[in-house]
């Protein structure tokens, strides 16, 4: 498996989407929880560009703006038409008082401030806001950003969310785009599986970014979400395939778990994955990277990345050779679901 090795994002009314079997996810590069050099910046995109990815994610979120203009300057190298680009709509930046900046996650941010807005005038205000710091007059997908409970806060917030995105005009906003080929594929951009299962009830969507809830730890979204996806033909985008750090670092004290310290019973599990991936001569982290894309429905995973040597490693992670055995001692150990689709044994793989 190679990173430039290609999936489809569908949309089936104008034209599927490629999209190269690893992405890069454009979070970290707005300088998620530590500060990213301009250099560092540029040298990761361009190593993942020089390794073959061709799937470039961002939104205005990362940095508020920051990852977009980074985008922008090494857009200007690749040229737009050569790879495939995806940002989001739901923040709105505004311009504010040093006091008033809502940096979230990240450090050393423009004196912005986040706004909420799923309405059918916040969506086209943040696309065209977006193009402009990336410079560019298209995206090739548009999604609509943390409309889950994760992110706003609570189940009830997060209904009120996805109702603004259908009554206020959000969706609507979004299928004019693609309608119009402004952009080639809708969906929305969450950490939860269980707002874009909600969300396919609702509209008609080609795929979601989905961020650590189908992972080697944790695969729950077998039950009834990716089951959907794959009789609607909708694609994900797999993003936080380490849930937050524990499967690239492994059990050790104060590994991340869904962005916080692990629990016991996390810690415990991951214990017994690293055995297995042990027996079998396996890092742990690379038998995470792959598994997800065992999927039919997963086109393509986005490790973070914030310097060319972050990259390269993922890379090599991808195409590291991993034997079937190891997928098969993991599901008889209990270790992932019965019905996982599992990865190809790599060895064989073209």
């Amino acid at each position: 498996m190679k990173t430039s090795d290609t999936a489809v994002l569908n949309n089936r009314t104008k034209c599927p989407v490629p999209l190269t079997r690893m992405g890069f996810g454009g979070a970290p590069l707005g300088n998620l929880y530590r500060k990213v050099s301009d250099a560092d910046a540029q040298a990761a995109l361009q190593a993942a560009y020089d390794a073959g990815i061709r799937f470039f994610d961002t939104a205005p979120q990362y940095g508020l703006g920051r990852s977009e203009l980074r985008f922008a300057e090494a857009l200007g190298r690749f040229g737009r038409d050569s790879i495939q680009l995806s940002t989001k709509v739901g923040r709105l930046l505004e311009d504010c008082a040093p006091e008033e900046v809502t940096p979230e996650a990240f450090v050393d941010v423009p004196q912005k401030r986040i706004v909420f807005d799923y309405t059918y005038d916040g969506v086209m205000r943040s696309y065209e806001a977006s193009k402009t710091r990336l410079g560019v007059e298209r995206a090739d997908i548009l999604l609509a950003h943390d409309v889950c409970a994760f992110s706003q806060g609570s189940q009830e917030a997060s209904d009120a969310k996805v109702r603004e995105l259908f009554d206020g005009g959000g969706y609507r906003a979004l299928i004019e785009l693609r309608d119009a080929g402004e952009i080639a594929a809708i969906g929305a951009g969450v950490n939860e599986w269980q707002v874009c299962e909600r969300l396919l009830g609702l509209g008609d969507f080609d795929g979601f970014l989905l961020a650590g809830r189908y992972t080697l730890l944790e695969q729950d979204a077998l039950e009834t979400f990716l089951p959907l996806c794959e009789q609607r033909d909708v694609g994900i985008i797999l993003g936080g395939p380490y849930n937050s750090g524990i499967l690239a670092t492994g059990a050790v004290p104060g590994a991340k778990y869904n962005y916080a310290e692990a629990p016991a019973d996390i810690l415990d599990r991951v214990r017994r994955i690293e055995t297995v991936c042990a027996d079998h001569d396996t890092p742990l982290i690379a038998a995470a990277l792959q598994f997800v894309l065992g999927h039919p429905c997963v086109k393509t995973v986005v490790p973070g990345a914030v310097n060319a040597k972050e990259v390269e490693a993922n890379v090599r992670l991808l195409e590291t050779e991993i034997p079937s055995g190891l997928w098969s001692d993991l599901r008889a150990a209990g270790l992932i679901h019965p019905n996982a689709p599992l990865p190809k044994d790599t060895a064989h793989a073209a």
